[in-house]
This record gives structure tokens, C-alpha cells and sequence, in this order.
């Protein structure tokens, strides 16, 4: 164990010097405002504050685990060796940075309360944060500076017990469109039919006819591929079901559709299923609620995790909502529109209340690619995508983190805007697990 001193022990400071040294790093921390306590300890221990008490392992405080609320403050972006980082510490400090400071303020996504622009779809865009702007997006900044962190540890208490956290990998299949001409309404099926023949869409048109007729199988139906990819390399696979009422950015199948309720129950068996909110939950604490008790009335049992359809959410209230409805897990924490990690980690942590100034239960698991992304917005082949998926990878195994990929059924269709992606999934498996 470490103790740490500090002049004041907030819940900010309690919060993430847990994620920083117990969750990164598994080194268990204590915390004590008495400096007789302090001098007292016989083990490691580190000081976070203005000045050191004698020749200690010291690290300069910056303010913001002191203070309260959201002010807006003017960033320097540095480099420590070639790593960017902020908040510079002065030279008596054992490390350059207050990386506890900066770290709180890209995981607590600090940016994200100040004012800003949103997108077409309310959300807020890669491009304002500080991520971005520096050119760090890609990289899980937070982890590589708990890595430094633990080198200077390692220096000043070499006979302490390290222990070392194992690389993980999470596959998550979002299902937007379990199938993409099967179990629709009758309305829906004829609406498509003529839509396809006024834009001479003739492919689309004999597809739908042989789905319809079952003479081929459902385009979206990649269930199976999926499953015996997963138990062919036994990988923790979630699915994300999309079960909300039909609206213009919700088209799945209907979930009183006795197939696709089938289908769900199947999933239960094979891997973990979570809730995927529809378009409008984002501040509706109702239909959010009304969505969960419908999939749990599905599957029988209480639906724990969740990620917002097109990654729809804003913070606090989003997240706020999700635990009054004790959902445990969000897997939201992501860009549309940029591969990358969008808290600067690649370690999953809890939900700080910047409006409470409480660590919450909610646990985000950070992705750090979507097929979307790939395809839609950065509008690379499968091949350019494979190098960026090994190079994301490559940024969390070495930092022992945990690698979490965001695919969807409909990716590996080899069908419409899917053409030429079908292997991708099963190749950016091999990379993740190699």
C-alpha cells in the first residue's frame, strides 16, 4: 500500500488517485491529512500537494482536485519525452506533470460540462476537444502516464511488490437492424419495395423478392458467424439490442415480433446482451425506462449495461438517468466520427458527478473504434481500416488495458455499403487476441 498526504482530501483526489494507482496500476492507496500520520508510515508513500515535506516521492498539486464545479481554465499541452501532457509541476516535483490533475480532467470529460457546439444529432464532437486539437485522440494518454508514473515508483521503492494487469479485449455487436428485409410490417415491406424501384435500386428489389420468399437467407442475419467466431476464440462478446418504438433513426425490427424476440432470448445463451437505447432517450428518463423493462421482460433477467443508439448522449443527465435506472455498465464513451479514445484511457472507470462531485456506480468502458467510423466517416477501405485497427491495439497492449471494439450485425453482410467488409470482423479479431 501507498499512502498518500494531501492538505485536503476531496473526492476528486480520492477518486482518482483509486484509478490511477489501483485500477492502472493495482497498487493499493491510502489517504491521511495528518502530517504525524504521515511521517509515521513505514511503507511507500507519496505527497500531493504545494510544497514537500522532506525528500519524499512529491508531486506538486495543481488546484483543480480542490476545487469545485466547472471553470473554464487555460490548458498548455507539453511534452514529457514524446508524450503530450499539462499542468506542469516545477522542478522539485518527482514527476514534471501533475498527471493526477490532467487525468481528472480528461476522464471526468471536464470539456465536455464547459459550453460548446453541438452536432447535427446533439452530441459533442471530437473536433473540440483538447484530444483532437493536440493530436493525442489516438493515443490513451491517461495509461501511458500511470506507466511513466510507475517507472519514477519504481525508482524510489524498488523493493516494493508491483503486480502487472493482463491486456483484455471486448468485442460489442450493436444491433440497429437485426434483418434487413425479415419481419418487417407489411406497410414498411411494400414502402421499401417501391422505394428501391423508383431509384432502380434492381439488386435491392430481387433480394428483397428472394428474402421475402425465403429463397435466400436475410442479408443481416451474421448472428451465427459472429457466434462461432466467439467460440472459436473464446472472446467476451456483448451484444447491444436496439428495442425502441419505430421513429425516422430507429428501423429495427419490431419488438413485439416474435422471431426477433427469439433471436435475443437465443443470444442470452451464447453471450451478454445489453440494452441499446433509441435515438430519443438521450434525455428521456421515460422511454429509457420503458425500453429496459421491455428487454428485460424478453430475456427474464435485469439488464445492466447499455450504449446509446448512435452514441446519442449528454453529461451529466444522460448518464444520471442510467443510474437512477441501476444500469451498472455504459459503453457509450466513443466519437462517431474519429477512432480513438474519447477520455484519453483505454482502462474502464467509474462516472464522476462533476454536478454532485460524487464518484458514481456507473462504470463507462471506453471503445476505441467503430465499423461506422471506418466506413461511413473516415471513408477508409477494409484494408486501410485493418492498419488502423492494429495500431489502435498496439496503443492499448502496451499498456495492458482492455482493447473494445464496436462492430454491428449488418458489417459483415458483404451487402449495400458493406461490400468487401465481411472479413474484416474475423481478421480484426485475430489482431485483437494475437
Amino acid at each position: 500500500m501507498i499512502l498518500i498526504y494531501t492538505h485536503k482530501i476531496t473526492p476528486r483526489v480520492r477518486y482518482i488517485f483509486k484509478h490511477i494507482l489501483t485500477r492502472t496500476l493495482l497498487i493499493p492507496v491510502d489517504f491521511t491529512s495528518k502530517i504525524e500520520e504521515f511521517v509515521a508510515h513505514n511503507g511507500p508513500k507519496m505527497t500531493y500537494t504545494k510544497t514537500p515535506l522532506g525528500n519524499e516521492f512529491f508531486v506538486k498539486s495543481n488546484d483543480l482536485l480542490f476545487e469545485q464545479g466547472v471553470n473554464d481554465m487555460e490548458i498548455v499541452i507539453q511534452k514529457w519525452d514524446e508524450v503530450p501532457c499539462f499542468f506542469k509541476a516545477g522542478a522539485k516535483s518527482a514527476i514534471p506533470y501533475d498527471i493526477f490533475a490532467a487525468s481528472f480532467y480528461l476522464i471526468s470529460r471536464y470539456e465536455e460540462y464547459l459550453p460548446h457546439v453541438k452536432d447535427k444529432h446533439g452530441r459533442y464532437t471530437a473536433e473540440q476537444s483538447l484530444a483532437f486539437k493536440y493530436r493525442f485522440l489516438e493515443k490513451p494518454v491517461v495509461d501511458i502516464w500511470a506507466y511513466k508514473l510507475l517507472d519514477a515508483l519504481k525508482e524510489k521503492f524498488p523493493n516494493y511488490k508491483y503486480n502487472k494487469r493482463e491486456y483484455k479485449f471486448i468485442s460489442t455487436v450493436d444491433i440497429d437492424n437485426a434483418y434487413a428485409y425479415k419481419y418487417k410490417s407489411l406497410v414498411r415491406g411494400i414502402g421499401g419495395f417501391f422505394n428501391d424501384l423508383f431509384h432502380f435500386r434492381l439488386v435491392n428489389v430481387w433480394n428483397r423478392f428472394a428474402v421475402t420468399f425465403n429463397i435466400k437467407k436475410d442479408p443481416f442475419d451474421t448472428f451465427q458467424q459472429i457466434l462461432d467466431i466467439r467460440k472459436g476464440k473464446n472472446i467476451r462478446t456483448i451484444f447491444f439490442f436496439l428495442i425502441g418504438d419505430y421513429t425516422t433513426f430507429d428501423t429495427n425490427v419490431s419488438a413485439s415480433k416474435n422471431k426477433y424476440r427469439l433471436l435475443i432470448k437465443e443470444m442470452v445463451d451464447y453471450a451478454r446482451v445489453g440494452l441499446h437505447p433509441s435515438y430519443f432517450t438521450m434525455n428521456n428518463t421515460e422511454l429509457l425506462k420503458k425500453e429496459k423493462i421491455r428487454l428485460e421482460q424478453i430475456i427474464n433477467m435485469p439488464i445492466q449495461r447499455s450504449r446509446q443508439h448512435y452514441l446519442r448522449f449528454s453529461l451529466p443527465e444522460t448518464y444520471q438517468n442510467l443510474i437512477d435506472l441501476e444500469i451498472l455498465e455504459d459503453h457509450s464513451m466513443g466519437y462517431a466520427s474519429n477512432v480513438g479514445f474519447r477520455a484519453s484511457t483505454c482502462t474502464p472507470f467509474y462516472f464522476y458527478d462533476l454536478d454532485f462531485e460524487i464518484q458514481t456506480p456507473l462504470k463507462i468502458f471506453p471503445f476505441a473504434l467503430m465499423d461506422t467510423t471506418l466506413n461511413d466517416y473516415m471513408k477508409l477501405t477494409p484494408r486501410q481500416s485493418l492498419g488502423r485497427i492494429r495500431d489502435l491495439k498496439n496503443e492499448v497492449k502496451a499498456v495492458n488495458g482492455t482493447f473494445i471494439t464496436l462492430f454491428h450485425n449488418e458489417s459483415l453482410s458483404n451487402y449495400d455499403r458493406w461490400k468487401g467488409w465481411k472479413r474484416l470482423y474475423d481478421s480484426m479479431i485475430k489482431i485483437a487476441t494475437s
